[in-house]
């Protein structure tokens, strides 16, 4: 039997990139893999109309799409996951500014469902007690999720504006930015030891913030549920390929339901906190789209 062909999109990471390369194969299926740089353009196109078989996808998009219904399945495989403290920065050299005076200040975003940006926000107000709705949430662009719509507190920046020369000319007073995060002289993370202060986060939490899961379309899982095995086995094995490198540190690539249940249950409820859902959804419900699939080999 050929092996199914599946339209894929995954960032390269050191877990994926045996995959990529063809070292980790499965009999059962063969991942196309589309050229698709920064991966999160590949978010919208699989929320919205299911654009892949297999996709990479921020937390957040995955959360929102599932609470309107569209037809994804969340594979219990967390593929990035970083630290955020030191994501949200300002510029120095326009005065100090630190997590105690950010009541009343303009704070730039790329879009307030950005998964970085919920889990700052998650971090300023439950780490640090600020108001969230306090601030001034400046956007540049929309959610992955055409369905959604920004709290009434958010607005949207004017039409080709760009973070960093926006915090450079003190159109805003700090910015949250992700992979994109600058090594700029004068630009400074809001956050003090940032490093240190992660670190007491994850003693507190014991994750890493989830940034980015697996999923597939519901189609896929109706029509071959095999092809769901093939892959999460193909995806731990890819993990497997880095345990060396990564013994003794935080764990940032959680595989299975018991490992994600209970940050998938802070996550939605920071979701819930920061008005990002339009329904509650419970982890059950997450789970029970694949639980039956996966079965044993993701407990």
């Amino acid at each position: 039997m050929q092996p199914l062909q599946l339209k894929t999109a995954l960032k390269t990471y050191p877990h994926t990139r045996p995959l990529k390369d063809g070292e980790l194969t499965d009999p059962a299926v063969q991942l196309a893999f589309e050229d698709v740089e920064p991966i999160h353009r590949a978010f919208a196109p699989m929320a919205r109309r299911q654009a892949y078989d297999v996709s990479e996808m921020a937390i957040v998009t995955y959360l929102q799409a599932k609470a309107y219904g569209k037809p994804v399945v969340l594979l219990p495989a967390v593929v990035a996951a970083r630290f955020q403290q030191g994501c949200i920065i300002y510029n120095a050299q326009r005065g100090k500014l630190d997590v105690g005076n950010l009541v009343g200040k303009k704070i730039g975003v790329r879009s307030y469902s950005q998964t970085t940006a919920m889990w700052v926000r998650a971090i300023l107000a439950n780490t640090y007690g600020v108001p969230l709705e306090k601030i001034d949430w400046v956007t540049i662009e929309g959610a992955h999720l055409e369905d959604y719509r920004d709290p009434p507190f958010v607005r949207r920046a004017e039409q080709g504006s760009q973070l960093l020369p926006m915090l450079r000319a003190g159109e805003i007073d700090a910015a949250i930015l992700g992979n994109d995060l600058p090594d700029e002289a004068g630009l400074e993370p809001v956050i003090r030891d940032a490093a240190a202060a992660d670190l007491a986060w994850y003693a507190d939490h014991r994750y890493v913030p989830v940034n980015h899961v697996v999923v597939v379309t519901q189609a896929l899982a109706d029509t071959h549920p095999y092809a769901l095995r093939a892959v999460y086995d193909l995806l731990r094995r890819g993990k497997a390929c880095v345990a060396a490198e990564n013994a003794g540190k935080p764990d940032k690539l959680l595989f299975g339901y018991e490992a994600l249940r209970a940050p998938l249950a802070e996550t939605l409820a920071f979701c819930e906190q920061q008005r990002l859902l339009p329904r509650k959804l419970s982890v059950d419900e997450i789970f029970a789209d694949s639980i039956d699939i996966l079965g044993n080999i993701a407990r």
